[in-house]
């Protein structure tokens, strides 16, 4: 009975130690809502400085801008943090499609980064020489296969073409709402824990399901050094398609997917970025029924000729690339640290709003709210906005490695027992709806506390799920505490995420305010809690990050 006593008491001590002071809940509301400056920020990031891919002159312009703001603000010893060698600098200049044959149009079209420009415009006829089948295989074996059956049929026949490389796929019609907000039930659902799962320490013991869904589901449940492996593989078969379609002397390769309909084009990379790769020729997206058009075309025997240009800025050599930190001084407890972040780097279609300017415009924001009620803080507070997420959580990855600690040989410094918690923001613009644990059981009470005072704005959900593809997975690969807030979808997915809508427009600017709100309170609470937060037990050794443009942000 005294037992039970003991642990009631200990719990609700806890719970108290966790519980938001009203009053500076109030506080921040006010600041947050009543003087925001979050969506200038953005209009900033975006309209003006956006997009921004890493190590390219608009990152490194934006950049020097957020650096000038964060200043403004009152915050100390900001600055540009260099890391890298990253890769190649490719900033785009001018292009253009146009179809020729058999009818003049001009096709909406994106170049994908570090694709190789033009020697001026130049004009070709189109061939179909589709790679692969219509879904992605997570199993690198497969793209492999597909790859040598590719070269195998090409080899010889694509010299001064324009290939056509996706696979035609018809346009059904989409039954889906593109706008979305979590319902009740879906919240619900995320609070539920996964079921169980053996883990699986090596890629030899893999075994993927035939069925597409079923193999989505299986890669999701695979540790992040496995999918880390399976994209390094992956990588290297992409190296090998671009520089057999180069040496086969391809003019230019155009490719569709099945998400660019309607108007949209999703965009990412070409291929490698590094300057010890040859560029892709250049290679476009362009919309699915314009391609769809083209095929048909060519399968009545006619020939389509079209009218390409693509210039590009790229450098010769390797870039470093920079990640911008800051941070606000704490008072009785210095030496430690809070920290919060986003990725600031983009892809470059559109003007990178909602991934990630929406993140990184929320954090600048806090430091704003923290600075300007000029509220104690116990411990340091710390920004960085990171560069390199979008192939791979580069920069969080070097971060980590520098200042904290190596996940390979989990050899770490004297500063990872000074890190009490970083929080990240990185789905969007949708309104905060909770939190993942990532595992950490021992964090609930405290959130449970300090989200409390949000739960009338639809703050409710405290998962214990893991989620990927963003930079807190650098931190917990390494045993320090990292959490990615849960956010409304909106159209993230459907239309925004890596595409050319990726504008000011689709920003929700009440939610922007809600983050902002929900996160400067928790950051004032961590900062002031007399404990550092509680950690999980140190990863083994072993290759512990991956995510980024691959990863998947999905929860398991």
């Amino acid at each position: 009975m005294r037992t039970t006593v003991f642990a009631l008491l200990a719990v609700s001590t806890a719970f108290a130690q966790d519980r938001s002071d009203l009053n500076v809940v109030n506080q921040i509301k006010t600041e947050a809502f009543d003087h925001s400056q979050v969506m200038d920020t953005l209009g900033y990031l975006t309209d003006i400085y956006g997009p921004r891919l890493t190590a390219s002159p608009e990152f490194m312009q934006a950049a020097q801008w957020a650096v000038n703001r964060l200043q403004s603000y009152g915050a100390q010893k900001v600055q540009l943090e260099k890391w890298g060698p990253f890769g190649r600098s490719w900033e785009l200049k001018q292009y253009s499609i146009e179809m020729l044959e058999p009818r003049y149009a001009v096709l909406d079209s994106v170049p994908l980064a570090w694709s190789d420009a033009t020697k001026g415009t130049v004009t070709g006829e189109v061939i179909l020489a589709p790679f692969g089948n219509r879904r992605f295989s997570f199993n690198p074996k497969v793209t492999e296969e597909q790859l040598n059956k590719y070269m195998a049929e090409w080899k010889g026949k694509l010299r001064g073409k324009i290939v056509l490389i996706t696979v035609p796929d018809p346009v059904s019609p989409d039954t889906k709402t593109p706008f979305n907000r979590y319902t009740d039930k879906e919240l619900s659902d995320m609070g539920v824990a996964p079921t169980p799962s053996a883990k699986l320490s090596d890629v030899s013991e893999l075994h993927f399901p035939e069925d597409p869904n079923e193999e989505f589901r299986y890669a999701q449940s695979l540790p992040r050094s496995i999918l880390d492996e399976l994209g390094k593989q992956r990588q290297q078969i992409a190296a090998r398609r671009v520089k057999f379609l180069r040496e086969e002397g391809a003019l230019a390769v155009i490719q569709t997917s099945e998400a660019s309909v309607n108007g949209l084009i999703f965009a990412q990379a070409a291929g490698p970025y590094e300057a010890k790769d040859a560029l892709a020729v250049p290679t476009f997206v362009v919309n699915r029924e314009q391609y769809n058009r083209m095929v048909r075309t060519l399968e009545k025997k006619m020939p389509v000729r079209l009218r390409v240009n693509l210039q590009a800025e790229v450098s010769a050599g390797d870039q470093d690339a920079y990640n911008i930190v800051g941070e606000l001084p704490g008072g009785a407890k210095k030496d430690e640290l809070i920290m919060i972040g986003a990725h600031f780097d983009s892809w470059h279609s559109g003007t990178g709003a909602t991934d990630n300017a929406a993140g990184s415009a929320v954090m600048m924001e806090v430091i704003r709210i923290l600075k300007a009620l000029n509220l104690k803080l116990d411990r340091t507070v710390r920004i960085a906005l990171w560069s390199g997420e979008e192939q791979g959580l580069l920069g969080s990855k070097a971060y980590i490695k520098e200042h904290f600690g190596d996940p390979e040989t989990m050899k770490i410094t004297s500063a990872h027992a000074k890190l009490s918690g970083y929080f990240n923001l990185d789905n969007g613009s949708g309104k905060v709806r909770g939190i993942y644990l990532q595992g950490n059981d021992a964090m609930r009470p405290v959130f449970e506390g300090w989200l409390a005072p949000f739960r009338d704005q639809g703050v409710s959900t405290i998962s214990i799920r893991n989620t990927g593809g963003t930079d807190h997975l650098s931190f917990d690969a390494v045993g320090l505490p990292g959490f990615q807030f849960i956010q409304d979808p909106l159209d993230y997915e459907t239309l925004t995420h890596h595409s050319q809508m990726d504008t000011l427009d689709h920003i929700q600017a009440a939610d922007m305010m809600q983050a902002a709100a929900v996160i400067a309170t928790v950051v004032y609470d961590a900062a002031n809690r007399p404990e550092m937060l509680p950690r999980k037990p140190l990863p083994v050794p072993g290759p512990k990050l991956g995510g980024g443009a691959s990863g998947s942000r999905s929860a398991r």
